[in-house]
């Protein structure tokens, strides 16, 4: 579980605070989306965001030429203060936190789903059906892992439910380790 920085949680508050203000919210959360989803595919500009030796100014640059055109203004000089404040290191941090605070704040519930194949559309719109009974907004996230063999695990929030048929082996291993039968040859 990734736990945000009470740093990172202030920022975050203030921009939704600012975005709402402005009626950008929607536009200002898929910026954070995108900033987040991109600092986690690129480890290279997470490492310059955090590098002490890089100055905070080619930081910037480098921050602008990477999102420009692709997040909106206000993101653009929220990153402005940001690495004014020199907290850019703590810019992906900042962008997690913010996803975060606007799902709490939209009432979305956030489900993950992996599966051994991709799931068809039916069965996407059955567990869509199934984790809405906890919430209006649900926000499927699903991946694939063939390692679970068959079935499927769901985590929604802290809890997780798994029916995979991998862990079914592996119960089914642990009962037969334990078993009270003592051959008599």
């Amino acid at each position: 579980m990734h736990r945000d920085s009470k740093a990172a949680r202030r920022y975050a508050k203030a921009l939704l605070a600012y975005a709402i203000e402005q009626n950008e919210l929607s536009a200002v959360a898929a910026d954070m989306k995108y900033i987040e989803a991109v600092c986690k595919e690129n480890k290279e500009l997470v490492g310059i965001l955090k590098s002490p030796v890089i100055k905070t100014a080619k930081k910037v640059s480098v921050l602008k030429s990477v999102f420009s055109g692709e997040i909106g203004s206000i993101s653009l000089k929220f990153i402005d203060l940001v690495a004014e404040k020199r907290r850019e290191k703590i810019l992906p941090e900042i962008a997690h936190a913010f996803t975060n605070i606007y799902r709490d704040h939209k009432g979305i519930v956030s489900a993950e789903i992996v599966t051994a194949v991709p799931l068809d559309g039916s069965t996407r719109d059955q567990i869509i059906a199934m984790v809405q009974k906890l919430g209006d907004n649900v926000e499927l996230e699903e991946k694939v892992n063939e390692n679970i063999i068959g079935g499927f695990i769901i985590r929604i929030g802290d809890k997780q439910y798994d029916e995979s048929i991998a862990s079914r082996i592996g119960a089914m291993k642990r009962a037969f380790s334990k078993n009270p039968y003592v051959s008599e040859l």
